[in-house]
């Protein structure tokens, strides 16, 4: 199905998190692993993608996350005859609806070309060549008011993103494999940060480029004994430069603008370990081994806010100078440090009978500068089939997860240590001398990683020889979820980093996967659930950091229901289609005073009576479609001839305006309206040669 449906810009892994699990804890993003092995993005182009995988195998030990955020790729592997792929994708503004915001449609194009190349090379060896160059002429577009009164522009956001990899397979013998490959990335970006309140002037220009390195070894030690063995090397560079040096001015939800105070350098030295045995003995197959997801040499040049950061309440406190907070950063801005995360894991899968099997296991992770050594993971799941026909499946299972922290707070608490490098949060206007008090980061004592625990249960029905549905229950009970929280408000002296936050979370699920209707194939889900919290994630503050208790409400993700649908329509030789279709209810939004009646130097604090994320925008409906016709060279030899495949893309086919970023401080001159959209209907023409 992947290449039938319509991706916008070949961005598989967008499209497919939608059916991921909607409530996510704390900064718990999506875990992409390729091949087996975690990433931080696939590291070829789409072509090469052999196969994606969701919520696969829940309760595994092998990967430390989660598995309802968890997208798995499979790239494709060599064979003995030579196969490429070459794609040609072109978007542009005459073809687009204009965007409900903008004053005028936006001038965007687009053009991408990307494609791979493999097959043997000499003998019991092969390749697999993959590469992209995108270019982007987007638009970002402003809706702000300042003094001046409204702001209705549109800002270019160009950027180019260029992708190239290269694998090279060895089989030297019946029991001996291995592939080395070379991942190379290099992207720029400009305007990054303009749209919707924040104005041009305050944006900046970024850079990123990375080179990986990944080893594969897969040995048959004997017939029931299989060793795999990854190893990846990479680091990447990633310079920021504001637009402008000038001071950033920031007006409670009506605009941003002066400098955006961003510069800085990023510097990583990357390396991911992971040894995975495989040993079966009888009606057990055992999976035991070592991982290190991270093991990295992080470097940063902060140069941010050395002119500062001005807010201001509202335009009225704007245009009597009047703000309520001022950030100065002084001092060394280099910093470099280490960050280490080790697990290890094992797991039995038991076939206790031919219609039961049980799969339980252990884990265990540790990462540097938290303090806990008690991080064990237990997991447990269980599948039986009831019936001699074995239509029906029975599953049900439970496990503890824990995540990393990632390298933010650990930047924080090192850089912001009272001596490297001074922050200064000012109640008002700057006014630094000698006795000005810095800001300090600190890691709260007893803060430990954040833990999820995941149960579920699930009842699956083979409808047909190609159709599957199912129910599933899944809870999340999470604890020890990062926050942030000022120590000493009135000084603005003390920012503690804690493992204080809960989340709770209840999803049913109803699935319907294979054989739709005739012609009709696809992937349809309808859920229904709630996800509660107190914390945002490391970086959220409570309203009241000495009151924290009265943060329970709904998380930032929380949609209570969601429809979403991938699927192909083979009607006619000319009449194919590709449908991806996102119904989705509202989700909250924060109600604030727009002021900092606290003195903590941020305007976050709510009104009276109001809990948090009490506000509610309206829901989302978008509608993709595409029609593709495929011309093959030799239709005789089928699958074996070349052929080209033309197509066209409507994304947002019925050009609904889905509004988004709803503005929740009642200083603000767009209270309780919309300030961005999701894209209007755009049209993107392809063309795909295979051999």
């Amino acid at each position: 199905m992947l290449d039938r449906l319509p991706m916008l810009d070949n961005n598989y892994l967008a499209a497919l998190s939608r059916f991921l699990n909607p409530g996510t804890a704390g900064d718990a993003g999506m875990s992409i692993i390729v091949d087996g092995m975690e990433a931080r993005n696939v590291g070829v182009t789409a072509s090469a993608i052999q196969e994606i995988r969701i919520n696969n195998n829940p309760y595994t030990v092998e990967y430390p996350r989660w598995s309802r955020r968890r997208i798995e790729v499979i790239t494709k592997s060599s064979t003995d005859r030579y196969h490429g792929t070459l794609n040609a994708l072109f978007r542009d503004y005459h073809f687009n609806a204009r965007d409900a915001l903008a004053a005028r449609r936006p001038q965007e194009q687009r053009r991408i070309l990307e494609g791979s190349l493999f097959g043997p090379m000499g003998k019991k060896a092969s390749f697999l060549l993959s590469g992209a160059r995108e270019e982007e002429d987007l638009v970002a577009v402003v809706f702000a008011r300042t003094l001046a009164g409204a702001v209705n522009a549109n800002v270019p956001t160009p950027q180019v993103n260029s992708l190239v990899s290269l694998r090279l397979s060895k089989q030297w013998n019946d029991k001996h494999a291995m592939f080395v490959q070379q991942n190379f990335q290099d992207r720029w970006q400009n305007n990054i940060g303009a749209g919707g309140s924040t104005l041009a002037e305050a944006a900046a220009r970024n850079r990123f480029r990375e080179d990986e390195l990944i080893v594969n070894h897969r040995a048959i030690i004997r017939p029931t004994f299989l060793s795999q063995f990854r190893l990846l090397l990479g680091r990447y560079w990633s310079p920021t430069e504001s637009n402008s040096p000038a001071p950033r001015i920031t007006v409670s939800d009506a605009f941003t603008g002066g400098g955006a105070q961003a510069d800085r350098l990023a510097t990583e030295f990357h390396t991911s370990i992971t040894w995975l045995l495989t040993q079966t003995v009888g009606r057990h197959t055992l999976k035991y081994g070592v991982n290190i997801p991270d093991w990295s040499r992080r470097g940063l040049r902060d140069q941010t806010n050395l002119a500062g950061t001005i807010s201001y309440a509202s335009l009225a406190d704007l245009a009597m100078e009047r703000p309520f907070a001022t950030v100065l950063q002084r001092g060394d801005p280099k910093m470099v440090f280490i960050e280490k995360t080790i697990g290890g894991f094992w797991q039995d899968e038991w076939q206790l009978r031919s219609n039961l099997s049980l799969s339980a296991g252990l884990r265990y992770d540790w990462q540097n500068f938290f303090g806990d050594t008690n991080n064990i993971q237990p997991r447990l799941a269980i599948a039986f089939a009831p019936d001699r026909s074995r239509k029906w499946v029975l599953r049900t299972g439970a496990g503890y997860f824990y995540e990393r922290s990632g390298p933010g707070p650990l930047w924080g608490i090192l850089r912001y240590d009272g001596v490297r490098l001074q922050r200064y949060v000012f109640s008002g206007p700057a006014n630094l001398t000698a006795s000005t008090p810095t800001s300090v980061y600190r890691l709260a004592p007893g803060a430990e990683l954040p833990g999820i625990l995941q149960f579920s249960a699930s009842a699956e029905r083979q409808l047909t020889k190609r159709s599957l549905f199912s129910v599933t229950y899944t809870g999340v009970q999470a604890v020890q979820q990062l926050r942030s929280r000022d120590a000493n408000a009135a000084l603005n002296v003390l920012r503690l980093i804690e493992s204080a936050g809960r989340m709770e979370g209840n999803t049913l699920e109803f699935s319907l996967r294979g054989d739709i209707a005739p012609r009709v194939t696809g992937m349809a889900q309808y859920s229904v659930g709630k996800t509660v919290t107190n914390t945002g994630g490391v970086n959220w503050f409570p309203a009241d950091s000495f009151a924290p208790r009265g943060e329970w409400g709904c998380a930032d993700s929380d949609r209570r229901n969601q429809v979403n649908f991938l699927g192909t329509a083979t009607l006619h030789r000319w009449l194919n289609f590709g449908v991806s279709l996102s119904l989705l209810s509202g989700s909250p939004f924060n109600i604030t005073t727009g002021r900092d009646e606290n003195g903590d130097g941020m305007a976050i604090d709510r009104p009276t009576g109001v809990a948090r994320n009490t506000g509610k925008g309206p829901g989302a409906a978008v509608l993709d479609l595409r029609w593709y016709r495929e011309f093959r060279f030799r239709p005789a030899q089928k699958d074996k001839s070349p052929s080209i495949t033309l197509s066209l893309d409507a994304f947002n086919l019925p050009n609904r305006v889905n509004y988004q970023n709803f503005v929740g401080a009642l200083t603000s001159p767009f209270f309780g309206r919309a300030v961005g959209t999701l894209p209007p209907r755009r049209l993107q023409a392809g063309a795909r040669f295979q051999f």
